[in-house]
């Protein structure tokens, strides 16, 4: 199943990016067209949410944990996992992409990954209940490994973000199929840097401590205001906007559709999809962004995942983070700006999940940055102590109220909370 996980997870990736590509041609030389086919492809993805595919919505994280850690629920399981999910999953995010909504394939990957290997345990009728832990952390281990081509980061987000725990008898089956997973992901895909060969300073001096310790406050403010933007909308969305929402899911489609094509219209194109594609090209110097892409990319990804629509976090928050390394770069312009988004990049993942360890391990991965190892760390560390000084972990705070709500923090949340 994990050789299967990993199949899954690179035709995702096609299909992903396909999706997008076709928006993206669609629109060329014709931006008004976004008004209309944003739009069209929000509205079909909601109702196909919400009518056949209840489950299958957000990043998919969140559902992973409410399983893991809820009281074992059958009823449960077959409501967030199973085929019928991994279908609304694909089905729901593919149709965002191809409407130009600001979001990711990573979540929707471990989502995927999860529900393959849990379908596993139906073959096992008296052990289901041993399985279903083990399974679950090994698939969404084996999702994010494939997704990113990163197999250390899959185990510590595992362990890390889902488990809160490492229980001798979830390791092997864990790492086995991450290893699996990714070597089909290696022989389909190729061995690739997720973002690109990072190029930094062989050392960094005693000074470059500072522009750590900016980025580390910088990213933790975006991180923890993004959080309270997704854990409180009823604070900014007026009720009875709130309530059209449940009421009205089409007209509620077509608003958030023509929000996120005006911001794209807005920024020429800037915060339309996950925004990979300008994350790598700044790292590589072969682009640069505006000043104003970190908020507008922020903007969209708030107004996208209110849709409620199947769509990851992962890549559009990486973006957000290149973004803010732009605004660090205004204050330090002798710092290298690859360095700068490297600790952008993880400080602002860090302070979303507050998983500091797998953020820091999923962007050295990603860019081949074993020079930036300390920096990343420090940077991830302290970002995520100080966003979860306002603000509890999202995933895990999305899991307890839209899955088992009223359910006691998770083992891990106080520290979290108080920072420790």
């Amino acid at each position: 199943m994990a050789l299967l996980v990993g199949l899954a997870a690179v035709l995702y990736a096609r299909w992903s990016d396909d999706a997008y590509r076709l928006f993206l041609g669609a629109i060329a030389g014709r931006p008004w067209l976004a008004f209309i086919i944003t739009p069209a492809a929000t509205v079909g993805s909601i109702l196909l949410t919400r009518r056949w595919f209840r489950g299958s919505e957000g990043s998919g994280i969140p559902q992973v944990i409410a399983a893991l850690h809820a009281p074992r629920d059958e009823t449960l399981m077959n409501r967030l996992f199973g085929l019928r999910v991994v279908a609304g999953k694909v089905m729901g995010s593919l149709l965002g992409l191809l409407g130009g909504l600001t979001i990711g394939r990573e979540g929707p990957t471990v989502h995927i990954g999860a529900a393959m290997m849990a379908e596993t345990r139906r073959f096992y009728p008296h052990g289901r209940a041993h399985l279903e832990r083990p399974l679950l952390l090994a698939g969404a281990a084996a999702g994010l490994s494939a997704a990113f081509n990163t197999p250390l980061a899959g185990v510590l987000f595992a362990v890390e973000e889902l488990a809160r725990d490492f229980e001798s008898r979830t390791n092997g089956t864990m790492i086995t199929a991450v290893v699996f997973s990714g070597l089909t992901s290696l022989a389909l895909a190729g061995n690739y840097l997720y973002f690109g060969q990072i190029t930094v300073p062989q050392q960094f001096g005693l000074g470059f401590v500072v522009p750590v310790a900016f980025c580390a406050l910088l990213t933790a403010l975006a991180g923890a205001a993004f959080n309270l933007a997704l854990l409180h909308p009823q604070r900014w969305i007026p009720a009875s906007l709130w309530a059209w929402r449940d009421a009205r899911p089409v007209y509620w489609g077509v608003l958030i559709g023509l929000l996120v094509a005006g911001l794209g219209v807005f920024t020429s194109g800037a915060t339309w999809g996950s925004g990979y594609d300008q994350a790598r090209h700044l790292l590589e110097g072969s682009a640069s962004l505006s000043p104003a892409y970190a908020l507008t990319k922020w903007i969209a990804l708030v107004v996208s995942y209110m849709a409620g629509i199947p769509g990851g976090l992962f890549s559009p928050s990486l973006s957000i983070g290149a973004g803010l390394a732009t605004w660090a770069h205004a204050v330090f312009s002798s710092a290298p700006l690859p360095a700068l988004i490297a600790l952008c990049m993880t400080g602002y993942l860090a302070a979303v999940t507050q998983s500091p360890l797998t953020s820091f391990v999923i962007v050295m991965e990603m860019t081949n940055g074993t020079n930036m190892v300390l920096p990343m760390m420090a940077t991830s560390l302290l970002a995520a102590r100080l966003a979860g000084c306002v603000t509890p972990p999202l995933y895990e705070a999305l899991a307890r109220r839209n899955y088992y709500p009223g359910t006691p923090a998770l083992a891990g949340d106080a520290t979290k909370a108080s920072g420790r």
